[in-house]
């Protein structure tokens, strides 16, 4: 199915410690997490707020255990500030990783974003924000010229489509793509937030197979969705409340994905990416069950 040579398996530290609630995990430290990362069977991992900040204690912690860093997210603020300002801190965020051995930038723009707002509903009221012409012309043009830097400097910068913010929807995500460089500027495709947004996932991902740039494996119970709907729940409620899971523990087929992304000849990293409450969902336990069906559904 996939080359083995060119697809490798991650684990998002989200499980362990939440970066938008850190009092979910707070009595998880990095090097528990990262050991238990590697305990599962993975080798590779985004990076979190109990990461150190040094990347020299960084990279030796994670080559002890057989570790690397797959990507960073980068919150983007390409509506909201100049953007001389973005790149600069885009820049540091390239150099950051760049002494980490890594080659992949994840960017989700954060101007009006309602992901981290405990109060407001993330499914109902139309509380997410939504660009006009003026905002997409904006937007998009600071993603290729971002896009054009990452390329410069031997990186890949993928778009994270995200509950909450600008690009959220299939159609928004189409706008995205369709004025954007397609040297400069890749996906993050995450199965989970597509088909939270109530959006095809397959779809999604047979549309854009060829500038995918990075692969979030989240799966979703669809109960809870439809409860949080029902409810009124925030995003954070979301998390709090089991709407997130590893991939093979909830209602996304997996199966068709990695189908679709071996054909495509995919190369790159396949991330399990699952925000749960550490005390209800354990992180080993669940990373171990990630790692078990990804074995059995690819081979990897």
């Amino acid at each position: 199915m996939f080359d083995e040579t060119k697809v490798c398996l991650g684990i998002a530290p989200i499980g362990w410690c939440n970066d938008d609630m850190p009092e979910l995990g707070s009595e998880n430290n990095f090097k528990q997490t990262v050991s238990e990362m590697a305990l599962a069977g993975f080798t590779g991992c985004e990076i979190g707020n109990k990461f150190p900040s040094d990347a020299k204690e960084l990279k030796r912690q994670l080559d002890l255990r057989g570790m690397r860093i797959a990507s960073r997210w980068f919150s983007s603020f390409l509506l909201s500030k100049p953007y001389e300002e973005v790149e600069r801190d885009f820049i540091a965020e390239l150099d950051f990783l760049a002494s980490l051995g890594t080659n992949r930038i994840n960017v989700s723009e954060q101007t009006g974003s309602i992901q981290g707002k405990t109060d407001v509903p993330i499914l109902t009221g139309g509380h997410k924000p939504v660009m006009d012409d003026e905002q997409w012309a904006r937007f998009c043009d600071g993603l290729n010229r971002l896009g054009k830097v990452a390329t410069e400097r031997g990186f890949k910068l993928c778009y994270h489509h995200h509950m909450g913010t600008v690009v959220q929807t299939a159609e928004e995500t189409d706008r995205m793509m369709a004025n954007t460089d397609p040297e400069n500027v890749f996906l993050c495709y995450d199965t989970g937030h597509f088909t939270f947004a109530g959006e095809d996932p397959l779809a999604m991902l047979k549309k854009y197979s060829d500038r995918i740039g990075h692969v979030h494996l989240k799966d979703m119970r669809l109960p809870v969705v439809e409860q949080a709907k029902k409810e009124g729940w925030s995003f954070l409620d979301c998390v709090r409340r089991g709407a997130f899971t590893v991939p093979g523990d909830g209602d996304v087929d997996f199966d068709p994905v990695f189908e679709v992304l071996a054909n495509a000849g995919y190369e790159g990293w396949l991330l399990v990416e699952a925000e749960q409450d550490p005390a209800k969902a354990d992180p080993l336990e669940y990373a171990i069950k990630a790692r078990k069906y990804i074995k059995e559904h690819t081979g990897l």
